[in-house]
């Protein structure tokens, strides 16, 4: 071979491992901007709707809004993520977190996770056999508001409720108004507790309690209809410091004796004050506080039953749902004022500090 020859050899092979190591390092450069993309968007204020209130371990504040994303607040910065950054939908029903600090997003048309840099939409399965289990770290959604969903870090399972003759149960026709309007087991409030149990609310099949073996059934008829003949759901289920079980329903605490469901009147509660509450929560001294759709939030001490109204001018402020976050502090998500956050003695309108 000649020297030339040699020459020319040498150049080719310096060309192509210019040519591979360049377009190397342009890969990796495209591959890093991929995975650090920053998604989501600053901005000033919150939607009007907001219908959930969250906060996580790191102490950020989430905010699920009816049709406009998700919003999170860290410090006083304001996020804002939608289907554009990868959210499978925009009308939030629930938040929730994981041991590992992922953020779970309940929307009517799926889950979407959020490991602190992209969303993914967690796909479900209909398994073809049982999946029912009570295991401690699983999180628990309803959030098309038919069936029932169990998400155990790896897969997201499908579940059916149980099913019951509901005319025989609660005298209910469900072909007429307004119990034709939806499916009668749609699942639309699923709570655990103190013992670890899942409770799930239904449109007008009552309540269930499952606890990992069976299913006790609560099919009182004041958990379906209410006194005017609408249905609203159970929507909310508390367990105060006594043990008591409190269902969506302000005239009635139950007790499980047996494997049955006793209830008890409270006293003090009138008949012109509210049936129905829609979200709440057990405070830090053991208080119960709920929401009411136009009728403000109600606080009970075990004793009293008390009202906190909330206006915009002349307008009602109504209330969706009520939070208590890491440091006891309550917030409150409306339907068409935004957010709204406890001073003390009463509640105001939060705005980001400018």
């Amino acid at each position: 071979m000649t020297i030339n020859s040699i020459k020319i050899v040498l150049l080719v092979f310096a060309s192509s491992i210019f040519h591979s190591c360049n377009g190397q390092v342009k890969s990796e450069h495209k591959k890093i901007e991929t995975e650090t993309k920053a998604i989501g968007k600053v901005v000033s204020e919150f939607d009007n709707q907001i219908w959930r209130i969250f906060q996580d371990s790191k102490g950020k504040y989430w905010f699920g809004s009816n049709g406009n994303g998700i919003y999170s607040l860290n410090g006083n910065e304001l996020k804002q993520f939608t289907t554009v950054d990868g959210l499978v939908n925009d009308s939030i029903r629930g938040i929730q977190e994981d041991t590992d600090g992922n953020i779970y997003i309940e929307t009517q048309k799926g889950i979407s996770q959020f490991d602190g840099n992209q969303l993914t939409t967690l796909k479900a399965i209909k398994s073809p056999h049982n999946q029912w289990k009570l295991e401690t770290n699983d999180l628990w959604f309803g959030y098309n508001a038919n069936d029932l969903y169990r998400y155990d870090g790896d897969t997201l399972f499908e579940l059916k409720l149980p099913r019951k003759d509901l005319k025989e149960a609660f005298g209910i026709d469900t072909l007429i108004s307004p119990f034709n309007s939806n499916n009668p087991y749609s699942v639309y409030g699923v709570n655990k507790d103190t013992d670890g149990n899942i409770w799930f609310g239904t449109f007008v099949a009552g309540a269930f309690r499952y606890d990992g073996k069976s299913f006790l059934w609560f099919d009182e008829k004041e958990l379906s209809i209410l006194p005017d003949g609408t249905a609203s759901g159970v929507r909310s289920i508390l367990q105060d410091k006594d043990g008591y079980f409190w269902l969506s329903n302000f005239k009635s605490k139950y007790t499980i004796e047996s494997n049955n469901l006793q209830f008890e009147r409270i006293k003090g509660v009138e008949k012109e004050k509210p049936h129905y509450f829609n979200s709440g929560i057990v405070d830090k001294d053991g208080h119960l506080w709920m929401t009411t759709y136009g009728g403000g939030v109600w606080k009970y001490n075990g004793k009293t039953l008390t009202n906190l109204e909330l206006k915009k001018g002349a307008e009602k402020v109504l209330l969706v749902s009520i939070y208590q976050d890491n440091n006891g502090t309550i917030w409150l998500g409306t339907d068409n004022d935004g957010v709204y956050k406890n001073n003390g003695d009463k509640f105001k309108k939060f705005k980001l500090k400018k």
